[in-house]
């Protein structure tokens, strides 16, 4: 073997591969036990084998670690833009009674039926524009949650994660869920035992 030390050199690699393929779909193996037997019905050994041989290098985890931590933010984000518009309602709550009130007190006795069914046609204006202008962001937050998630499915699939493909499929985005589970767990045992390539 002197004369050709690329070829052990190959054959070590691959031993430790294959040993690190039989140590990851092992793990795997153990982890599932922990999921709904529903699901653990429907990850064959041969999805767990593939998912092992996907996560080998390490290079699986970074692009898991890296759509949670964009999914964080985009979450982060859309909170805040949330709490915003509702801060801005109660401001607009708030200036409209305090116009209410000033416009009570100074008006007179003969006209203060008018003013306050005036008042009250402001105010039911106001909460239906709230109303709207909340259901209009709460969508815009779930149109952007569902873009996420097809972008996470897509980037997984791409990656070569068995289980993703763009679906909207309640039960398969569970499976994918379930999918991710196994991979962050995976990871965390192997990181606290700094087994991780």
């Amino acid at each position: 073997m002197d004369g050709y030390p690329g070829v052990y050199d190959e054959q070590t690699d691959s031993t430790k591969q294959q040993e690190r393929h039989y140590f990851l779909l092992s793990e795997l193996q153990t982890l599932v036990k922990d999921l709904p037997s529903s699901f653990q019905q429907r990850l064959s050994y041969t999805t767990l084998s593939d998912l092992a041989l996907a996560l080998i290098d390490g290079t699986v985890y970074e692009i898991v670690q890296g759509l949670l931590d964009i999914q964080h933010l985009t979450e982060r984000n859309l909170y805040n833009q949330r709490q915003k518009i509702h801060g801005e309602h109660r401001a607009l709550k708030q200036d409209l009674a305090r116009k209410h009130k000033e416009a009570l007190q100074v008006c007179k006795s003969h006209n203060m039926a008018v003013l306050k069914a005036n008042q009250l046609g402001e105010t039911e204006a106001l909460d239906i524009r709230v109303r709207e202008e909340q259901r209009m962001m709460d969508e815009k937050i779930v149109a952007e949650m569902d873009q996420k998630v097809i972008d996470q499915q897509n980037t997984l699939e791409k990656a070569g994660v068995p289980g993703f493909y763009i679906t909207t499929n309640p039960q398969e985005l569970t499976m994918q869920m379930n999918l991710l589970e196994l991979i962050l767990k995976l990871q965390q045992k192997e990181s606290q035992s700094g087994s991780v390539s």
